[in-house]
């Protein structure tokens, strides 16, 4: 980690970083756990939870994260998780890299490092000569950066509040996200996948962990935005209050574009699909919508050092047209949890029948919002028993997945709907001459059909000597009760 982009401080600010490395003499693992807490809440502002403090003394203590895993209950991958967040954020306060297997070394040099520091300052009536003691921390509450031209914005405000603790997997996809938007300087990203699936968990995440990367930080959802121009309006009169250099005028789309090159900016736009056309192939805009496409197309052609995040229940064209060998896009689709991580959310809810857990994350494909409208039903309805629910002869859809499901069929094409309604009639997986046989359809409005349904996240394609397709289990059972009602 390069700890020269941690800005200068006053020596009233080092003497508070001094001081707070020389508590690290002698310290006891209670002592260590204060130190820890205070870097996190200077970083991220909340303090270490439970399952936090459990990871920092194993690690401290020379425990594998197996053993970790074992005394507080949790899964290795769910303590492999909390732990790579700790070490990302101990990175980014001491201004250098930190893992586990470093993390107790590191400190115990910070204490050696502490003292001598404070013998120079003794002896030298405070000068402390060409190298800053605060090259080690940046404590935002402290810092006051004398660079007067880039001032940080965040606008979070619809961004939801996410809890680190119910966090669930997703480490490599934490890492992928990093390396595509800090490493590889992506400039249009879309994250992917069926509603519920953990896309804006995701996304929200990478901010708390990374947000002292860019200069502005910017979340905004297409529920709630009504037009192009009226979200360009917004964005730049917001900036324009900590950077006089934007002027407000009819050249909007230009202006965006030249905020995206003046500073480092993380623009989230969240629910994309609201702006394309429903009853249509996905990822085709809506008439009043058309100019989002010119502009993503844009962000991504131009010469920036932004990122614009699209996240989406359906993949837009520019994510497919535009060559990813010429510009830097990037798309993340979402999978259903590992059992690992689907068995963590099933033990919060603390049901019974641990034997039956794995099979009902399966059942539930590892979907982060299926597990816990299922796991609810299960308390409710069966006395926290999994075995009853599981002794059911199909799967259930309740009454929530119901409703995701509902959103989901009306949006699609006729051809689609078609294809689905086939699709959900065979009990093994069907190929497209099977379709061409049973559908009054053209070869070609079946072929797109099938690639639109992939692009919902709605279809699984199976490579053999022939490529055969199935539908997700539950939007299959949810298919076969839709036509049983009509």
């Amino acid at each position: 980690m390069n700890v020269g982009k941690y800005p200068k401080t006053s020596y009233e600010n080092e003497l508070k970083w001094l001081k707070l490395l020389l508590e690290l003499n002698s310290m006891t693992i209670t002592e260590i756990l204060q130190f820890a807490d205070r870097l996190v809440f200077a970083h991220r502002g909340k303090h270490l939870d439970d399952i936090q403090e459990t990871v920092i003394k194993g690690v401290w203590q020379g425990k594998t994260y197996e053993n970790i895993a074992q005394e507080c209950n949790r899964s290795e991958s769910r303590i492999r998780d909390v732990g790579y967040q700790l070490w990302k954020t101990f990175s980014e306060s001491l201004g250098e890299e930190i893992n586990k297997s470093n993390f107790r070394s590191t400190i115990e040099r910070l204490q050696t490092e502490a003292k001598s520091r404070q013998n120079i300052c003794v002896g030298t009536n405070h000068n402390f000569g060409s190298q800053n003691l605060y090259q080690y921390q940046k404590y935002p509450q402290y810092s006051q950066s004398k660079d007067t031209t880039k001032i940080t914005f965040q606008d979070l405000s619809i961004a939801p509040t996410i809890n680190p603790a119910y966090f669930y997997g997703r480490t490599k996809e934490l890492e992928i996200i990093s390396n595509y938007i800090l490493h590889q300087k992506t400039r249009l990203m879309s994250v992917l996948g069926l509603s519920g699936i953990g896309k804006t968990t995701l996304v929200k995440i990478f901010i708390d962990l990374n947000i002292q990367q860019f200069d502005v930080v910017i979340w905004r959802n297409f529920k709630l935005v009504k037009s192009l121009n009226s979200l360009m309006t917004e964005l730049l009169k917001k900036i324009t209050l900590q950077n006089q250099n934007i002027l407000i005028s009819d050249e909007q789309f230009t202006q965006f574009l030249d905020l995206l090159s003046r500073q480092k900016c993380l623009i989230v736009l969240d629910d994309v699909q609201n702006i394309f056309i429903s009853r249509k192939f996905a990822g085709q805009y809506q008439t009043q919508h058309t100019e989002y496409q010119n502009l993503f197309q844009a962000i991504a052609q131009t010469e920036h050092q932004s990122c614009v995040i699209l996240i989406s229940q359906e993949k837009a064209q520019e994510m497919t047209a535009l060559d990813r060998e010429l510009y830097p896009i990037q798309c993340l689709e979402l999978e259903g949890l590992d059992n690992s991580a689907g068995i963590e959310i099933i033990q919060e809810y603390k049901l019974q029948d641990r034997d039956y857990w794995l099979k009902l994350n399966n059942m539930y494909l590892g979907n982060p919002l299926y597990l816990q409208y299922i796991c609810t039903l299960i308390k409710d309805i069966f006395q926290d028993l999994v075995s009853q629910l599981i002794a059911e002869e199909n799967l259930i859809i309740t009454e929530e997945m119901k409703l995701l499901f509902d959103t989901l069929y009306q949006r699609m094409s006729e051809i689609e709907k078609q294809i689905v309604l086939k699709i959900s009639k065979c009990d093994e997986n069907i190929s497209i001459e099977d379709l061409k046989k049973s559908c009054s359809l053209s070869s070609i409005d079946i072929i797109n059909g099938l690639q639109s349904l992939k692009r919902r996240y709605l279809l699984n394609q199976i490579k053999t000597n022939n490529t055969l397709f199935s539908l997700s289990p539950l939007f299959k059972e949810y298919i076969k009760n839709f036509q049983m009602q009509n």
